[in-house]
């Protein structure tokens, strides 16, 4: 479970953005082509959990694909047999010193977390020791299998395929940086945090399905309406994990114009829609943003 909680932490970036700005009501993907005179790159918007139904994907990823000599991913993930990194994230997600969630939370939300824990199968004495941002990246992963609808995400799939066909792959951040935002999440408001997370919890069978339509056929407004804005009550994560990455990510997507590589910049979806997303702001900067 450890391992595959890593590989799939940054699903809680699509629940995350602060309002949507609609490119293009019309659009039936979710790539777009970003140009600067004559030289251009491509963005994809990525789901990190995706069941093997959902494959192939949109044939828009398949053109960007061919037509890219590189692909550019939020970060390189850590191999399964990595013992001394699983060690070095245990300590980072855990409390210290004796603490658990329940120090941290109140006891109404610790009644909640520990029926919401017993409809899978666990105990809090099991999970007690991880703090908030790890908890619920696992409960969203659980939530996936239990609803059948689990599998490695786009990243994956474009990491491996890059790996077969010899293209280059370049990272974004470092999978310590991923780790230390997770491991950060909810700190100092845990007990909010908790009761927020484990209300999307609930619907997260239909809320997640409709996720992967709106993914699919690019529909900005979905997304917003199912993967966002019930997560918009929450600025400072919304900013750990969206707005502040965005700007950290505009200097190295402009350093991708003006030689003859093409890129295929591969990043969740929530970073590409809303206010100061990703696309925006290279908008604001002079760059043409327009769907395959």
């Amino acid at each position: 479970m450890l391992k595959n909680t890593v590989k799939y932490f940054s699903l809680g970036a699509v629940f995350l953005a602060t309002s949507i700005t609609s490119l293009s009501s019309y659009a039936q993907s979710s790539v777009w082509q970003v140009s600067k005179g004559n030289d251009h790159i491509y963005i994809g918007g990525t789901v990190h959990i995706l069941p093997p139904s959902e494959f192939p994907l949109p044939d828009e990823f398949s053109q960007a694909y061919k037509k890219s000599d590189s692909i550019v991913l939020e970060t390189k993930l850590p191999d399964e047999g990595d013992t001394a990194f699983q060690m070095k994230m245990m300590q980072q997600v855990s409390y210290s010193g004796g603490k658990t969630i329940a120090n941290k939370i109140s006891a109404g939300t610790e009644k909640q977390l520990t029926e919401y824990l017993a409809s899978l199968g666990m105990q809090l004495p099991m999970v007690e020791k991880f703090k908030p941002g790890f908890l619920m990246t696992m409960f969203a992963m659980l939530e996936a299998q239990r609803a059948q609808l689990s599998g490695e995400g786009v990243d994956i799939f474009y990491s491996k395929q890059a790996k077969n066909d010899k293209k280059a792959i370049n990272y974004f951040e470092s999978v310590e940086f991923q780790l230390d935002m997770i491991a950060k999440l909810g700190e100092g408001d845990e007990d909010r945090f908790i009761k927020s997370n484990l209300k999307q919890m609930k619907g997260f069978k239909e809320q997640f399905s409709g996720l992967l339509s709106a993914w699919r056929t690019g529909d900005e407004d979905k997304i917003y309406e199912l993967g966002v804005k019930p997560m918009s009550e929450d600025p400072k994560t919304v900013k750990a994990m969206l707005t502040d990455r965005n700007q950290n990510w505009i200097p190295q997507i402009e350093a991708m114009f003006g030689d003859k590589d093409k890129e295929f910049v591969l990043v969740g979806v929530a970073h590409l829609v809303g206010d100061k997303s990703v696309l925006q702001l290279l908008e604001a900067k002079g760059y043409k943003v327009e769907k395959l």
